[in-house]
């Protein structure tokens, strides 16, 4: 057997493997969002002592965004007498503090808190440590500056919290608010329900694992405190934050019926700056976490990091090794005479690519002929786009070693979706 055929036949069982893990992710995502229906008609049957709960929502330049979102969290279902909404006003230069003054001087919940000058514009994680010094409340409920939650959204998410004591943090479900203004931004709606469906519904139900999403979850002040806050040296700190929370002993619940609605980006160049963003804040953790890994407490902790880093690397090698083995063979340029089926093997691992991410988002009821279309055409052109990211954030790690700067991603006028619009 030769090189070529060695490496040809390697990338379709990596391709394989993956898919077909995700496969099983998808079928416990399903059972998830079953027991979750039945979960959330016993919450709104019993009563809560809610504890007290303040609100931190980042906000940095996001005056075309920020009454929407305040205006949403004034219309939360939780006791008026134990909510606080702190709106983190970091080095804006627009409206965002005028506005932010507005809603503060008609509502005693709202309250405004100014990061300290020369102190702002320094990241998510950086407003986040300061703000939530000046919380008191026994709950931390983190919510992006373009978010617009269901009323009951935070009400689901604390009583979860407080239903069990095992629980850490209680993550929620985030919808694209913006899904139907271009093609691109119904690729990521399809994209982030994928997501959720199957890496965070299917490994709570399968593996009790989720990851905080950045948006639209709450933890325990105490816990914050304990961990000493978020690491501001990550981009993903939200996925920084999660490993440490599972290394105390506690764990993040995904809750699919406490939703939020938020923005998505409208260009490809957003997009293309965001996602590497994102990428280059894996490689952070998984940098960090690397070689603690065997010593992980939480065993299933240390088999989904790596399969994380399978993802974001061995399955991308075997995803770019086949497109340039598929194109030299359409070029003639060469010939694998390995014996096998191997165009039936394709043809079913694209099949099975296409299934389960019909699977995945029909829990929100998006499994329309017209997302199949999608699914199709994305596969070709969205989806190959992650190997220019990945190759994107490799540069600017290791050839250009450049520094982790924070990069607000760009807001755009929509009107928000409320009040459980889907």
């Amino acid at each position: 057997m030769t090189i070529l055929e060695v490496v040809f036949l390697v990338s379709v069982i990596l391709i394989w493997f993956m898919i077909g893990y995700q496969f099983i992710f998808s079928v416990y995502g399903y059972i998830n969002f079953i027991k979750s229906m039945k979960e959330k008609k016993e919450v709104d049957q019993q009563s809560y002592d809610f504890p007290t709960c303040t609100i931190l929502i980042p906000a940095h330049n996001e005056d075309k965004v920020i009454s929407h979102t305040i205006e949403a969290m004034l219309k939360l279902e939780y006791p008026k007498d134990k909510l606080k909404i702190m709106v983190i006003n970091d080095g804006s230069k627009d409206r965002t503090k005028e506005i932010i003054e507005s809603y503060a001087a008609e509502d005693s919940r709202v309250v405004l808190y100014d990061v300290p000058k020369g102190q702002g514009g320094k990241g998510k994680s950086r407003a986040l440590n300061l703000a939530v010094k000046q919380a008191k409340s026994d709950v931390i409920a983190i919510y992006d500056a373009d978010n617009t939650p269901d009323p009951k959204a935070l009400y689901y998410l604390v009583a979860n919290l407080v239903s069990n004591k095992e629980l850490g943090a209680v993550i929620g479900k985030f919808r694209t608010v913006n899904k139907d203004r271009n093609l691109l931004t119904k690729f990521i709606n399809i994209e982030t329900l994928s997501f959720q469906s199957m890496l965070q519904a299917g490994r709570w139900q399968m593996h009790n694992i989720a990851t905080l999403p950045g948006t639209n979850f709450v933890m325990w002040r105490w816990l914050i405190d304990e961990l000493e806050g978020w690491d501001e040296e990550a981009l993903t700190e939200d996925s920084e934050l999660s490993i440490r929370i599972y290394e105390l002993g506690y764990k993040i619940k995904f809750c699919p019926y406490a939703i939020t609605y938020e923005q998505e980006p409208e260009t490809w160049k957003v997009w293309i700056k965001q996602r590497v963003r994102w990428v280059r804040g894996n490689n952070y953790v998984i940098a960090k976490f690397f070689k603690l890994i065997p010593h992980f407490k939480n065993k299933r902790l240390r088999f989904d990091l790596l399969y994380t880093l399978a993802l974001y690397y061995i399955f991308f090698f075997a995803i770019i090794v086949s497109d340039i083995l598929c194109l030299l063979s359409l070029l003639s340029l060469i010939s694998i005479p390995l014996p096998g089926p191997y165009s039936v093997v394709w043809l079913m691992a694209f099949i099975l690519f296409i299934f389960e991410i019909m699977l995945a988002i029909s829990f929100d009821r998006e499994d329309k002929p017209k997302n199949l279309l999608l699914i199709l055409v994305m596969y070709f052109s969205y989806c190959q786009l992650w190997i220019f990211i990945m190759f994107r954030a490799f540069y600017l790690d290791k050839i250009k070693k450049e520094g982790n700067v924070w990069d607000k991603t760009v807001r755009f006028d929509v009107q928000p979706k409320t009040n459980g619009a889907k």
